[in-house]
């Protein structure tokens, strides 16, 4: 199989959970998402994995130790978890979340659609 980018995207979106993920910050895959006023709903997961490196000036702000153990398991604030998804319009999307909190007043994460996919099996 090959996975090819159709468009990067990169814009925010609204997500909904049939059920509220346990914890905030390391949430599941959403069941839609809501994406330019269209709503997707979310057949299948296809594949997930995360990103917990420090970037920028936090890449310096850890002792080695810490930062090492950081990077395996995440520290406030700090990483991306990303969902490769199958939409029931039968549409491939990449879709994270970013766990960075916008401001002071409003420390949640951010959802957003990466990028859209197309699919096809090599032969």
């Amino acid at each position: 199989m090959e996975w090819k980018p159709i468009r990067f995207v990169n814009e925010p979106i609204k997500v909904e959970f049939d059920h509220q993920p346990l914890y905030e910050k390391k949430p599941g895959a959403p069941n839609r998402f809501i994406w330019r006023e269209e709503i997707f709903q979310i057949t299948q997961v296809l594949l997930e994995w995360h990103e917990y490196g420090r970037r920028g000036r936090m890449a310096n702000n850890m002792r080695p130790t810490h930062a090492a153990i950081a990077s395996k398991r995440g520290s406030w604030g700090v990483g991306q978890f990303y969902f490769r998804v199958l939409t029931k319009q039968s549409r491939y999307f990449d879709l994270y979340y970013d766990r960075a909190p916008k401001n002071v007043d409003d420390r949640k994460g951010s959802w957003y659609l990466f990028r859209e996919l197309s699919y096809t099996i090599k032969d």
